[in-house]
């Protein structure tokens, strides 16, 4: 649960650090062209979800947050996988990054614009949405857990074996000793 809560909260802090940077420096200014214009820096409030979808909604984005964050609580108790807890902490810290801007920043609570500032091949977001840290988080623990489920990785630490039981990950849990339990549950002596 530690590591859970170290990522969520560094990716909190990098992002609102971030737009409080990027409101700073780059308000009613020209894109900054990074990178020979592969990434421009440009200050943008989104009301909706990517590609400004669902603008007129953007009340439901705070509550569908807090789901997010509670569940992600909720499963926290029971964690037991470092790579999950990576995954989740990402996933936290993206939710609560762009809660934050939904809760605090204007026209108001729950109606906050979200403040993106990331633009990729074109200054204001023609060729792909403008994003924040929060969003680049969201997306890299929700790649992360699907990688996860998809290779058969447990929030417990273990994921079943060929034989259909259960075996240790390799992540924190001791291999040998669950490589013997899996032998004496099928009758075979290790050696």
């Amino acid at each position: 649960m530690l590591i859970l809560t170290v990522i969520a909260a560094a990716a909190l802090l990098a992002d609102q650090v971030t737009k409080h940077l990027a409101l700073a420096a780059l308000e009613n200014r020209e894109p900054v062209r990074l990178l020979g214009g592969a990434v421009y820096l440009t200050v943008t409030r989104n009301s909706g979800a990517a590609f400004s979808l669902a603008s007129d909604y953007t009340w439901v984005f705070p509550i569908i947050a807090t789901a997010v964050v509670g569940w992600i609580g909720w499963l926290a108790l029971r964690l037991r996988s470092r790579s999950w807890a990576v995954a989740l902490g990402l996933v936290l810290g993206g939710a609560l990054g762009n809660l934050v801007d939904r809760l605090f920043r204007a026209p108001g609570p729950f109606v906050g614009h979200v403040v993106d500032m990331i633009s990729v091949f074109h200054p204001r977001g023609e060729v792909f949405p403008v994003f924040n840290l929060a969003d680049s988080a969201l997306v890299c623990g929700v790649s992360l857990a699907v990688l996860l489920e998809l290779t058969g990785r447990q929030r417990d630490g273990t994921r079943p074996s060929r034989t259909g039981a259960v075996s240790a990950t390799g992540d924190g849990h001791d291999g040998v000793a669950a490589a013997a339990q899996e032998a004496a549950t099928n009758g075979r002596e290790l050696r």
